[in-house]
């Protein structure tokens, strides 16, 4: 039965699903192109953590996405990290959004918020909470006056996990990871530069055992990832190219494939 919120018109089928389906989790398809059946809830509180912006109801997930925050919160507060801000995770039946994400399509992505507090935030500061920049981005370098080990740890733990398949952070934040002296880097390996992850830190896990229907991903390159591959995201001082040169550049523009999506994904929201 679908259930709807109050969204645009342009909302999809899957925003409009305000319940999971019934069942053990199973997630299906690929992270930008699945589902979620059988999604559980992460509460919105604790030990050690808070969701943020739950009016947006995306604290849905795999039942080891929902075991995997809980125990990084719980391993971050004996480090005395400091309180952990989850934000989106999943819809209900997890699937497409209309804008936001191109993947959390299938209970196994969450975003984890680099601001830590001292104590749990109040209920109305939760739904406007404000992030807190890690990076300068104009001048691509760290904010040191935001960033420190409590940051570095956390990602550290999570990405130590078994279950992580890989974790997706801004380039300037694993080239600071990447400076420090770390007894084992083999967890460097899973973190991955994206732009646009200054401020928080994308959590995926690999596809867990059941979920036949889960479309993984290829594997990190081999070593720690802090050589030429970071170096070649460092933005380029641009030339200026005259008319004649750009013209001379232009590449047509591709068109991008169209997303089937997984039958077993159709059978969710019918």
């Amino acid at each position: 039965m679908l259930m709807s919120y109050s969204l645009s018109a342009s909302a999809t089928l899957w925003e409009k699903v305000k319940v999971p389906s019934n069942g053990v989790s199973n997630s299906i398809g690929s992270y930008s192109n699945g589902c979620l059946a059988g999604g559980e809830i992460l509460p919105l509180e604790g030990e050690g953590y808070q969701v943020i912006r739950s009016q947006r109801g995306r604290y849905y997930g795999h039942s080891e996405m929902i075991q995997f925050l809980k125990g990084l919160s719980s391993d971050a507060q004996k480090l005395r990290l400091g309180n952990m801000l989850v934000g989106d995770i999943s819809m209900p039946r997890g699937g497409r959004f209309s804008s936001g994400h191109a993947s959390h399509q299938t209970g196994l992505d969450a975003d984890i918020w680099l601001k830590m507090t001292d104590a749990p935030l109040e209920k109305e500061s939760l739904v406007e909470v404000q992030p807190l920049p890690m990076v300068h981005i104009k001048d691509y370098k760290i904010n040191n006056e935001n960033w420190s080990n409590k940051q570095a740890l956390l990602i550290q733990l999570a990405a130590s996990d078994e279950r992580v398949a890989r974790i997706f952070v801004h380039p300037v934040i694993k080239e600071q990871l990447c400076k420090s002296e770390w007894q084992n880097r083999d967890w460097l390996r899973k973190v991955r530069p994206w732009w646009g992850h200054y401020y928080h830190f994308h959590v995926r896990l690999s596809c867990p055992d059941g979920s036949t229907n889960c479309k993984a991903q290829n594997p990190p390159p081999p070593g720690d990832g802090c050589g030429a591959e970071l170096a070649s995201w460092k933005p380029q001082k641009k030339v200026k190219q005259t008319a004649q040169n750009k013209k001379k550049e232009a590449k047509p523009k591709k068109r991008k494939p169209v997303k089937i999506t997984p039958p077993q994904c159709l059978a969710l929201i019918q």
